[in-house]
Formats: structure tokens, C-alpha cells, sequence
């Protein structure tokens, strides 16, 4: 599997204009005539509402998504936190959520097209589900074959819209007429009652801000940049929709407004004489635009909860099979179009279903990720996010009831089509996920180690629900493989796919292209081509070594201002197992994975392995120990190693004298499940008995130093100083673990 991609290159500007562009395309062309008919006036008041409960949601997701700036957004949160019953729940509601959503706007591009073209209809379908499946397919198709809405793209889509609109806008408010406005009913002609049901109706406009959280991954400055792009876009769409929803009512009788082009019309009613044609056709396209551009941006992001979801095992890994020429998720985007197709065809004369639809399922998920947002503040006390909603927990409890009290007033038909999609997403749990998945969510861990404390019927239920992972035929483990010189390739993917076969794992190979500072990243995507040359070998070779090993491989390709700090970005974005990377030209002597800045200020992702530059021979291992924490490694690898490749094991203790050398050694060897080794006590110099040792051996395996920078730097790395002297292979093998300032300089 092959995947390549670009590192945070996203700014506070671009993320406004994603969750900007997506709302702004729903909220103005299509829904305002919809809306109008069922409430009047008071519609106004549906989108603001609407805007708000949009932003108490938007302020937990901002929570969440600096805390954990993963690709698939609600799902990521709501799986860690609940666990995988509702992740699955979180995860296939968002997806087909999405889904709902791209057939609505697919739909409205169809009904503006159909302003400027005529189109068939064909059987059961009228001229605007025809233009729907057309548009729906080419949509399918530009993310089929990779055409991707960037930020850069967004933003100039975005400004043509604000553009567009504002011109509306000014000559709308010269046509504003007040008794047009209220009409014969006043500004509540069915009522003040009938508000919620029309924020029902109009709840889709404000789908835009969660696919922010989507690319979190990709903004520079996640903290900050995060929730002000998610709580300014909601807010900026909020005041927009009342605006222009008030300026269509008071130029056309909202009984009047058009259910299909609304903003067609009031713009030809608000236009004089010649211009009406051209500003007409200019509102027409930018329509065409921005419903386009939500579409794509739904199925973009839906196959990227796919990934996550496919990633956690809650679906197969299948769907995320990348397409060798496109580099895209072919098959989730052709199974996510298919989807799509369905539902214009046999919903799309409705286009109020459609609407209700992605809502319904969109509040569920909102639901369920402000609830995981308490239970991450209650159970985790890793968690750290960069902001914090204020007044908690009443604002997640608050997007909570909002969330599914709205849910009252969508209707019986919808309500139905989410029930029964629940239904089905908690037996797809229960038949498949549950048997593949072995990931708990921090909710089902926090009750079950609390067994003795808690009702037993709640604990019952954690157990009930729990995943065991007994079908899976998938990997558990992932080895990543760190690739940068065609020379050391072969020696480092064949040591990590030696470790990955031991654990019936499968392989990362990354390779990092650092682009200088002084290069936008995507100035460098636009040389992909000649900057991915070397890269693309590169990859061809690692999983054609790992292949020819058995063990399953993916591959990616990454463009970064960073180094080392993108290998352990991506290590931790994939939550590997184990690093496998080559020295990057600095010393193994220094005795730790990182540089002296990063080892102070950083913790290490997995388990980091460092490899020299000369080569990779397991069959005569030297395995020193003196007992450190790292040494868990280097014995474990070395076991893993000895069980997959033969390799014959000898380890080395020096101690002060042979007796208590030897029982130490002894019990090491024991207490490690090492078997058939040879076991070696010296006493005298560390350095020249390791020396001595390593002659006739082809790979030594040695522990991370535990002594701090600063006793490094005086005295040396005991030991480990010898280490560039050998003519015999180092594996360096570092176990992360948490440390205070006052260990990582003195140790």
C-alpha cells in the first residue's frame, strides 16, 4: 500500500475557508426557499439558532482537536474515549452522514444547473436528479483520480463566493421592501413553534466547521489556529445566513421564494432591467461553485474517516487499498460514490429528507464526542488539551441535550432512517468489529478496572460490549521503517520486517523528503514529480524487500520542513509499535535515539530502533546488558531475532567479580524468556571487554544509556563510547519512558 502526503501546511485562513466554503454552499443556495415555506419569516431565527447550537458543539470539538490533532476527527475522539461500539456508531454515522450530505448538495448543484441547462429525464428521474448524477459522478470521479481541495484552493473559492454574495447583498438591501417581509402573516405565520423544526431542516448549513477538525492534522499551530478556525467560521456563517436569508425574504414573498433557486431568483427580482441577466448568471455559477465544492469536500473527508476507521479495524483495511496511479482510496471513494448515486436517485425528489438526514446523523456524532469529551477530562490524565471550553462540564452537557433535542423536531421518516442506521451500526459491531478490534476506549478501561466499586450490571456492560479481537486475521503490531539513503534501505526494512514477522506485524516504510525553509510546502508538491524520483524507488525497493519476507508493507512519502521531528510526528500519528531508523550521521555512542535539544524537551513515540551504516547480519548476535530500562528492548529484539532469522545469541555482563556476574546473568537471561544463549561475565573495563566481545560477532544489540546530558557530557557514555570503534554492526534500542528534568541531565 502506498500513500504520500504533505505535513502541516495549513494556516488559520485556509481552515476559516474550508469550514466557511463547505457551510456557505448549503446555507445559501439551496435551503433558504425549503425553509421559508415551513416556518415564514421566522426562519431567520432557525438559522440563527441553528448557529448556535453548531457553536456549542464547535467549541468541544475545538477542545478535542487540539488535544488530539488526528485525521477522521468525531470518530478518533469518540473511539478513544467510548470505545469501539461507539466509534463504530460515530464512524459509519459520519461517513454516511457525508454521504446524505454530498447527494443534498449534488442535488442542488443539479436544481441551479437546470437554470442554465436542459436536462432529460430519464425513467422515474426528473432533470434535476439527472443533473445530480452527472455532477455526483464527476465529483466521484476528480477524488478518484486525485484532485485534492487544498487550503490555497479553498481560500480562492471562498473569496469568489464572499465576493458574489456581497454584491447580492448591497443591491438585495436597496430592494428590501418591509411589507414584503412580513406578508399577510407577520414574521411567525405557523407559529414561533415552528423554529426548532425548521432548525431541523436547516442544521445541514452548519455541517462545514467539523471538517476542520478533519485536516487538524495538517494546520500549523493546532492550538491556536484549531478554535479559531471552527468557532469563527460558525459564528462568521451564522451572521451571513441571517443577512442574506433576511434580504431574499424582503425581496421576494417568502411564499414565493423559489424551493430550488432561491438566490436565482431574488436576485432577479433585486436587479434592474440588463443587469438582472448577468448578475443573474454570475449568482448561477457561483452556485454551481460552491455546491461542487461541498460535495468534494464530503467525499474527501469521508474517505478519510474510512482510513481511521479501517486503521482501528472497525472496517477492513481493504477499503484503503491506495490505487497505483492515483495514490488515492479508490475503493472507499467508489464505495462512498455508489452510496451517493443511491441515495440522489431514490431520495432526490426530497431534497428535505436528504437534509434531515445528514443532520440526524451528524447531532448523533456531536452528541457522542461531547460526551467523550468529559469522559477524556475525567479519566485521562494524559490529557492535555491547548484549549479548554470554558464553563465545564455545562458546555458539553449543554451540546448533549441540544444536540439530541433537536433531534425531536426533524420528523418521523428521518428519525427512522437513523434509528434503523444505529441499529445496523451497533450489529455491525456486535458480527464484525468487535472479533477484528482490540483497541478499548478509556470509558470501558476506566469501569473495568473499577470492577470491585462499580453496580455489577455496569460492569457487565463494559464487558458485554468489550472488544477481544478474536477474529482478527489483520495485523496488531506495526514496525515503521525509516528510510533516507537507497544504501541502507535493504539492512533497515529487513530488520524491520524480521521484528514484524516474530509478532505477525506488518511494516511502515516512511520516507521524509525535508524541503527547506525557505520552500512552502506546497511549492515543493508542485515539483512532487522530480522530489519523489529518488523517494519512489526508495518505496518500490522496501516493499519489495519486506514482500519477499512474508510480512505485509504500506508505504508513504511525506514532504516536511522537518527531519527527525516528521518521523516522529508520523510514528505517533500511526501509533506504531517500534522505530526502525539508520543514525542520520550521529554518534550511537552518544547512547540515546535523539539529539541533546530533543532528548530534554521531548518523550520518545514507541520503541526506537537505531541502526549503523554498516549493513545487517543477525546470525552472530552480542546482547551487553548491565540491567537498564532500555534492555527490555535490546533482549526482546533479540529474542524476536533469534526465533525469525537463527541467529545465535550471546550475552555479555561485566561485573565486578565472575559469582555475582554470573547470577545476575543468569537471572537477566531468565527473567527475558531467553533460551538457547550463550552467556558471557567478564570483569575489568566495560569498554574493553564489549570490544573484545563484538570481534567475531556480526550485530551488537545494545540498551539506551540511563545516564543524563549532563553526566554524558563530563564523563562520557561509559560503555556505550566504545561503540564507534567497532567493526561489528550497532543496534542502538531505546524504550521511551517518562522522565523528569533531573533525570534527562544527570540521570
Amino acid at each position: 500500500m502506498s500513500d504520500e502526503e504533505l505535513a502541516k501546511d495549513l494556516g488559520l485562513l485556509s481552515a476559516l475557508t474550508i469550514g466557511i466554503g463547505t457551510m456557505v454552499g448549503a446555507g445559501i443556495f439551496v435551503l433558504p426557499g425549503v425553509a421559508a415555506s415551513t416556518a415564514g419569516p421566522i426562519v431567520i431565527a432557525s438559522f440563527v439558532v441553528g448557529g448556535l447550537i453548531a457553536l456549542v458543539n464547535a467549541v468541544s470539538v475545538s477542545e478535542l482537536g487540539t488535544a488530539m490533532p488526528k485525521a477522521g476527527g468525531g470518530y478518533y475522539y469518540v473511539n478513544r474515549a467510548l470505545g469501539p461500539l461507539f466509534g463504530s456508531i460515530a464512524g459509519l454515522g459520519d461517513w454516511v452522514g457525508l454521504a446524505f450530505a454530498s447527494a443534498f448538495y449534488s442535488i442542488g448543484f443539479g436544481q441551479y444547473l437546470a437554470t442554465l441547462v436542459s436536462m432529460p429525464e430519464i425513467l422515474f428521474l426528473t432533470e434535476v436528479q439527472v443533473g445530480a448524477l452527472i455532477a455526483g459522478a464527476i465529483f466521484v470521479g476528480v477524488n478518484y483520480i486525485g484532485a485534492k481541495e487544498t487550503g490555497s484552493v479553498q481560500t480562492v473559492i471562498v473569496t469568489i463566493l464572499l465576493a458574489i454574495l456581497a454584491l447580492f447583498a448591497v443591491q438585495g438591501w436597496l430592494s428590501f421592501d418591509l411589507a414584503t417581509f412580513l406578508g399577510d402573516g407577520g414574521v411567525a405565520p405557523f407559529g414561533y413553534g415552528a423554529i426548532l423544526p425548521g432548525t431541523a431542516l436547516v442544521f445541514v448549513s452548519f455541517l462545514g466547521y467539523a471538517k476542520i477538525a478533519t485536516v487538524a492534522e495538517e494546520l500549523k499551530n493546532p492550538g491556536r489556529n484549531l478554535p479559531l478556525a471552527i468557532i469563527g467560521s460558525v459564528a462568521i456563517v451564522t451572521v451571513l445566513y441571517a443577512i442574506l436569508v433576511s434580504i431574499m425574504l424582503g425581496v421576494v414573498p417568502w411564499p414565493e421564494l423559489s424551493q430550488s433557486a432561491p438566490l436565482t431568483q431574488a436576485t432577479q427580482v433585486a436587479f434592474p432591467g440588463g443587469l438582472a441577466g448577468v448578475a443573474v448568471t454570475i449568482v448561477t455559477l457561483g452556485a454551481l461553485l460552491a455546491t461542487a465544492s461541498s460535495a468534494n469536500a464530503s467525499i474527501l473527508a469521508s474517505a478519510r474517516i474510512n482510513f481511521a476507521m479501517g486503521r482501528d479495524r472497525i472496517v477492513t483495511n481493504w477499503l484503503n487499498e491506495i490505487h497505483p496511479k492515483f495514490a488515492t482510496p479508490y475503493r472507499s471513494i467508489i464505495i462512498t460514490g455508489a452510496v451517493i448515486i443511491v441515495f440522489i436517485a431514490a431520495l432526490g425528489r426530497d431534497i428535505e429528507v436528504l437534509a434531515k438526514a445528514a443532520s440526524v446523523l451528524h447531532l448523533v456524532v456531536y452528541a457522542l464526542m461531547n460526551a467523550a469529551l468529559i469522559v477524556f477530562r475525567e479519566t485521562d490524565p494524559e490529557y492535555d488539551p491547548a484549549f479548554k471550553v470554558p464553563l465545564y462540564p455545562f458546555t458539553p452537557l449543554a451540546g448533549i441535550v441540544l444536540s439530541l433535542g433537536l433531534l425531536a423536531f426533524v420528523g418521523g421518516q428521518e428519525l427512522i432512517l437513523s434509528a434503523l442506521f444505529v441499529v445496523g451500526a451497533v450489529v455491525w459491531y456486535a458480527l464484525y468489529a468487535r472479533r477484528q478490534t482490540t483497541r478499548q476506549g478509556l470509558l470501558g478501561r476506566y469501569i473495568l478496572d473499577r470492577r470491585d466499586d462499580l453496580p455489577p450490571s455496569v460492569v457487565g456492560a463494559a464487558a458485554t460490549v468489550a472488544p477481544d479481537g478474536s477474529g482478527l486475521s489483520e495485523t496488531t503490531t506495526t514496525t515503521m521503517v525509516a528510510l533516507s539513503n537507497p544504501k541502507t534501505e535493504r539492512a533497515l526494512v529487513t530488520l524491520g520486517a524480521a521484528l514484524a514477522k516474530h509478532d505477525g506485524g506488518d511494516v511502515l516504510a516512511t520516507h521524509v523528503i525535508q524541503v527547506p525553509d525557505q520552500t512552502s510546502l506546497e511549492a515543493a508538491a508542485e515539483q512532487r514529480d522530480r522530489l519523489s524520483k529518488t523517494s519512489r524507488g526508495l518505496m518500490a525497493d522496501a516493499q519489495r524487500d519486506a514482500e519477499q519476507l512474508g510480512v505485509p508493507v504500506q508505504t508513504r512519502t511525506i514532504l516536511s520542513h522537518e527531519g527527525l521531528a516528521e518521523v516522529f510526528h508520523v510514528a505517533r500519528e500511526h501509533e506504531v509499535d517500534r522505530l526502525v531508523m539508520g543514525h542520520s550521521g550521529t554518534k550511537l555512542a552518544g547512547g540515546r535515539a535523539e539529539g541533546a535539544l530533543d532528548e530534554l524537551t521531548h518523550e520518545l513515540p514507541c520503541d526506537v530502533l537505531v541502526l549503523d551504516e554498516r549493513g545487517f547480519d543477525p546470525s552472530e548476535i552480542l546482547l551487553p546488558t548491565a540491567g537498564g530500562h532500555s534492555s527490555d528492548l535490546s533482549a526482546a529484539v533479540a529474542r524476536a531475532l533469534q526465533e525469525t532469522t537463527g541467529a545465535h545469541v550471546s550475552v555479555l555482563h561485566v561485573a565486578d567479580d565472575l559469582a555475582t556476574g554470573q547470577e545476575f546473568l543468569e537471572q537477566w537471561v531468565a527473567d527475558h524468556e531467553l533460551e538457547d544463549v550463550e552467556l558471557l561475565v567478564e570483569t575489568g573495563d566495560v569498554q574493553t571487554a564489549i570490544g573484545n566481545a563484538a570481534a567475531e560477532k556480526s550485530l551488537v544489540i545494545v540498551g539506551a544509556t540511563e545516564r543524563g546530558l549532563l553526566s554524558r557530557i563530563v564523563g562520557g557514555s561509559l560503555n556505550l563510547s566504545v561503540l564507534d570503534d567497532l567493526d561489528t554492526t550497532v543496534l542502538l534500542a531505546e524504550r521511551p519512558r517518562k522522565r523528569s528534568v533531573r533525570e534527562r541531565l544527570f540521570g
